[in-house]
Parts: structure tokens; C-alpha cells; sequence
């Protein structure tokens, strides 16, 4: 890994750029960024090689009301952690994992089609599994904001403008959540590389380019899938990532969850099964500011009382990719929960 690659503004414009339109030609996004393909095409080039910046495909809306999404919590011997989470890395039921401070020492988010498969995850993979102490496992009941919506901020109203007039709708799951084989080998191949090619997804799945175009189109706007584009957040000015676990009256529940995801620093909110019913991270330049985060809660919702406070120390698995101690993408083990 190079660690001389840095990112300039020109590269978190684009990062932006492509969050807002993941699968965008080159010339599409040359001129609202004021540059042009080629330069763009040489940057992205740039920035994924060094393992900064990816797109890849990620569950939709429709996906997250149709399936299983857990939190698995543990609490690991310390001497087995490292060995833990290189075992858990390798799960395709995995997503992301992270190392943290807190209540448990690996937090894994975890997709299944159903409760039936992850008590099997549970059963084969965790429980039992030598340097294991304890395990919590929260279920999301309704999921206000991922990854995918997230967003760096870099633009201004100007290029937000021109570039939100083309962003990819989401239809209202008009598409029955049964796939076949096409449509998953389609989804593999745009979790390693969300911005594939129509020729070249024709090419690896043996369907015609027309095809592929349609499924993919289809998969998108049946809110079925949808796409991320992922940074190096340590190497781009938000280094700490933190999350709260946190309990609110059921009536005041679905608009507090509504509210923290409209917050910049907010990354992700879920209502959840368990002690906790609210799950929420954030990504913030220093711990200071992570304190001014939950004084701002506090102050906002005063309903909701914080159970537990949880900083990554790393995150050696994001939706899919492997990562290095600076948030760097260094290999795949795609997620298969279709």
C-alpha cells in the first residue's frame, strides 16, 4: 500500500460526486466539477488502487424490510481477539466488523435472509467458539439511515444542484424479493466493483449488455439494491468513528431515529430489539467533538438515555471489504445474504 497517496479536494469532491451518482460516466461528472473525464478517470483510478475510495453494491430499502439485519456483540478473551476477528471476516454473513471500546470488544453487523439462518450463524460461528466471553444480539426493527446515504459534504449548492437532478430514484418495491441466478451473479460481481461496465458485467455473468442493463436498472429501483461509495474516513479528515446504544420511550422512538439521521455527523440510526432500542454512529474529527455529539443528544432529545458509548479502534471488515488500520481497502469477502 502506498502510504504517500493522500486525498485532495478534488478528490473528495469527486468521493461526493459519486455518492450522489455511483455509476456517472466521467464526462457526466467532468463538467459539474469544473475538470475534466480524463482528469477524473486518472483520480478514481488513483484513489481505488491505493484502496481509498470504492463503490460497491449494497442492500436497498426494500432488502432491509425483507430480510434479517443483526448486531452481534461480543466480548472476546483478549488473547483470541485477532483470531476472532480474522474467523469472522471470513463469514460471507458478516458485513462490517469493528474493534471497539465499550461494552464488547467486536461488534459485527450481520445480514441473513431470516431469524432461522442467524441462529444458525449464531450456533455454528459464534457460540461455542473458543476466546468467546459473552454475546448480545440486537435485531433491527426499522433502519433510518446506512451507509449508502451518507454523505462527505465536499460540493457546493451549485454541483449538488446540477448532480441531484440525475440521482438514482428508488421505486417502492415493486419487484417481489426472489432472485435468480442472473440477478445475484449480477450483485457479486457490483459489490467487488460497483462501477462495472454494462459490457463488462455482460461479459463475466453471460448475459447480453441489454440485459444486464435492465436487471440492474430493476434491482435498483425495486429498492433492492443500491450503491455506496466508501472512503478511507481516517485518511479523509473524520478519523474517529463512534456509536451510542441508547433507550427512548416507544412514542418518541421513531422521531428521534428520524431526527439523528438528518444530522451531518451522523452515518447511521437503527431502533433495535433489546436493553437498548437505538443504535446510532457517527463519524467526527476527535473525541472532543464526540462529547459535544452527546451533549447535543442530551439537549435535543432528552427522552433518550445513552447506555452505552462505543469508539472504533479499527474496522477490519466494511459491507463486504477488508480493511487495514487506516481504512484502507485491502481485499473482498463479498456478502451473500440475496
Amino acid at each position: 500500500m502506498q502510504d504517500s497517496v493522500t486525498l485532495g479536494e478534488l478528490d473528495l469532491a469527486l468521493v461526493n460526486a459519486l455518492q450522489l451518482r455511483p455509476r456517472a460516466s466521467w464526462a457526466e461528472l467532468a463538467g459539474p466539477l469544473g475538470t475534466t473525464a480524463t482528469t477524473l478517470a486518472r483520480r478514481w483510478d488513483r484513489m481505488t488502487a491505493a484502496g481509498l475510495a470504492w463503490i460497491t453494491a449494497s442492500f436497498g430499502r426494500e432488502f432491509s424490510r425483507s430480510r434479517c439485519i443483526s448486531y452481534v456483540m461480543i466480548r472476546a478473551d483478549p488473547g483470541t481477539r485477532t483470531g476472532l476477528v480474522e474467523r469472522l471476516s471470513a463469514c460471507p454473513e458478516v458485513a462490517t466488523i469493528e474493534v471497539a471500546t465499550g461494552g464488547h470488544d467486536i461488534n459485527c453487523d450481520v445480514l441473513t435472509r431470516d431469524l432461522r439462518e442467524l441462529d444458525i450463524f449464531l450456533t455454528t460461528k459464534v457460540y461455542g467458539v473458543p476466546g468467546v466471553v459473552s454475546v448480545s444480539v440486537l435485531l433491527t426493527t426499522s433502519l433510518y439511515l446506512e451507509g449508502s446515504r451518507w454523505r462527505l459534504r465536499s460540493l457546493d449548492p451549485s454541483q449538488l444542484n446540477v448532480l441531484n437532478r440525475s440521482t438514482m430514484s428508488v421505486g417502492q418495491g415493486t419487484y417481489a424479493m426472489v432472485l435468480d441466478d442472473l440477478d445475484r451473479s449480477l450483485l457479486e460481481h457490483l459489490s467487488l466493483d460497483g462501477r462495472l461496465g454494462w459490457a463488462e458485467l455482460a461479459s463475466l455473468t453471460g448475459a447480453s449488455t441489454a440485459t444486464s442493463r435492465r436487471r440492474v436498472n430493476r434491482l435498483i429501483s425495486s429498492g433492492i439494491m443500491t450503491f455506496r461509495c466508501e472512503i478511507a474516513h481516517p485518511l479523509a479528515g473524520w478519523p474517529i468513528q463512534a456509536s451510542l446504544l441508547g433507550v427512548a420511550p416507544g412514542q418518541d422512538l421513531d422521531r428521534i431515529g428520524r431526527e439523528l439521521a438528518a444530522w451531518p455527523e451522523c452515518r447511521f440510526v437503527a431502533a433495535v430489539t433489546g436493553t437498548a432500542n437505538l443504535y446510532a454512529t457517527f463519524w467526527v474529527r476527535d473525541l472532543g467533538e464526540l462529547q459535544r455529539v452527546e451533549a447535543r443528544t442530551s439537549a435535543v432529545f432528552p427522552t433518550l438515555g445513552v447506555l452505552d458509548r462505543m469508539v472504533a479502534l479499527s474496522t477490519p471488515k466494511r459491507m463486504g471489504h477488508l480493511c487495514d488500520t487506516e481504512g484502507r481497502r485491502i481485499g473482498t469477502v463479498p456478502i451473500s445474504p440475496w
